[in-house]
């Protein structure tokens, strides 16, 4: 078993296995009493890893391999699945079937979904930290998670500081989002994982001013990329009018974004909740890595969650993911965040 998944030991796939676990009891409150559907790929380590760890929590699961049969065998599968049911997708990249877009197909059906994409980018040791980042502790997810979604809702002014660095938020924000694994109320149980994110941004987007480092961003291939120092984003009404000590490729980020969105506004602030991730423990995936505890911020026209006018969601392109070197946020003159970690 050692060798079956490379650089993944076996006792990361029982861990992985506990993880799981409390993913499918408490989060998406699976019971033996549903059927389960885990859809997966061999291509890579993590994907063989994670398949051995669902199949040690789903005993009466049906296990399919993605390369090994038809789409029709695929999407017949999903048929015979009743409301309620769950679906797994463990996926290398991403898979797709025709026009068919799984996820949203399958959310249409009242099934639920855990959708696990892009393993393929988190080789070799990567794929031990994206193990410990399933790690599901509703305690501070469910807690933590909402106090922070209470606290945005009800403050007026938020500031971001980065080393001295201040990125100032006067306007008060829009009503907090959270993926914490709590999908009360919700039209849909599941989502991407690993979790772990409150979200949300100003009201008035060009409110927005000041000055932000960050130590990470989104490159053109959807791998995080770690410039040599950080790269100083100044903002003034709410868009990038400049980077200090840039670098190429972040260059070609911004070309990319201005070619498309004309200017570069600055939207989503995500307070990510994930401890597995931070500024040292990090993994190529962005959309994975998103969930950092810690702030990120996106860079373009795009955000899918708030309407705002003037931008036109069918015409907005680009939503790129940046990470702010982080030394606290403050929420109406309260620290939220200091020393790595959430404070509410």
């Amino acid at each position: 078993m050692g060798t079956m998944f490379g650089a993944i030991p076996a006792e990361s796939v029982r861990a992985a296995a506990s993880h799981v676990r409390s993913v499918l009891e408490l989060a998406v409150e699976h019971t033996e009493e549903s059927a389960a559907m885990v859809v997966s790929d061999a291509r890579s380590e993590l994907a063989r890893a994670l398949t051995e760890a669902y199949r040690m929590c789903l005993p009466a699961g049906r296990f399919v391999d993605f390369d090994a049969v038809e789409p029709d065998e695929v999407r017949a599968g999903f048929d015979a699945l009743s409301a309620g049911d769950l679906v797994v997708l463990i996926q290398s990249t991403s898979f797709r079937l025709d026009a068919f877009r799984i996820r949203l197909e399958l959310f249409k059906r009242s099934l639920k979904v855990i959708e696990h994409p892009h393993l393929a980018r988190m080789p070799g040791a990567e794929g031990l930290v994206y193990i410990e980042s399933l790690a599901y502790d509703p305690a501070y997810y469910r807690g933590v998670g909402r106090a922070l979604q209470a606290r945005i809702d009800r403050a007026r002014v938020g500031v971001v500081d980065s080393g001295g660095q201040l990125l100032v938020y006067p306007a008060a924000f829009e009503p907090a989002k959270v993926n914490i694994g709590d999908y009360t109320g919700m039209p849909n149980v599941g989502g991407q994982y690993p979790i772990g994110e409150v979200f949300t941004e100003s009201r008035d987007l060009e409110a927005v001013h000041g000055r932000v480092r960050i130590s990470f961003f989104g490159d053109t291939t959807f791998s995080v990329n770690r410039p040599a120092h950080p790269i100083t984003l100044v903002v003034e009404r709410g868009r990038v009018v400049a980077a200090e000590d840039s670098t190429p490729e972040f260059e070609r980020v911004l070309a990319s974004i201005r070619a498309d969105d004309g200017e570069v506004w600055l939207r989503e602030l995500g307070f990510g909740m994930n401890r597995a991730f931070n500024q040292e423990r990090t993994v190529s995936d962005i959309g994975t890595f998103e969930r950092m505890c810690g702030v990120h911020l996106s860079l373009g026209a795009k955000h899918a969650t708030y309407n705002k006018p003037g931008i036109r969601k069918k015409t907005a392109r680009h939503h790129v993911d940046v990470f702010a070197i982080t030394t606290s946020v403050q929420l109406d003159g309260d620290v939220i965040y200091r020393d790595g970690a959430w404070q509410v």
